[in-house]
């Protein structure tokens, strides 16, 4: 995904300033891969026996799906800049990441589902405060 999302940046018809385009790229594809494996982990939380035990796990997983969906096209768009509402979205994101990797990985023995979920937000945590520090 991250080739795609690079593509797109290089494609674009004008300048997208001095932010470096390999690790927005980066953040874009892992904010968007998190969104998907959110989703699907708490799908698939709800089909468990235990539904009622992941209740929490679930609510966690749609905020964090929800918040890395609306980061990632945020970051997709290079006209203009609100450069505020940018760090804001990363740093929500970065901490949606935390929470939702944390009670995914407390399941993870149980539910390989949540161990997958809780490297996706991992890895787009880690994007996320990459790409703040590489905005100054």
């Amino acid at each position: 995904m991250t080739d795609r999302v690079q593509q797109m940046l290089e494609a674009y018809p004008k300048e997208v300033g001095s932010i470096d385009r390999q690790k927005l790229a980066e953040c874009i594809a892992a904010c968007l891969e998190c969104a998907q494996t959110c989703t699907a982990c708490a799908d698939a939380c709800l089909a468990e026996d235990t539904v009622a035990e992941l209740r929490e796990c679930i609510r966690k997983n749609l905020d964090c799906a929800d918040i890395c969906a609306a980061t990632g096209a945020v970051l997709s768009r290079q006209t203009g800049t609100n450069i505020e509402t940018t760090r804001a979205l990363l740093e929500a994101c970065r901490s949606a990441c935390k929470t939702c990797g944390d009670d995914c990985a407390s399941h993870a023995q149980m539910h390989e589902h949540c161990g997958i979920c809780a490297e996706a937000c991992r890895r787009c945590e880690h994007t996320c405060a990459e790409l703040l520090t590489a905005m100054g």
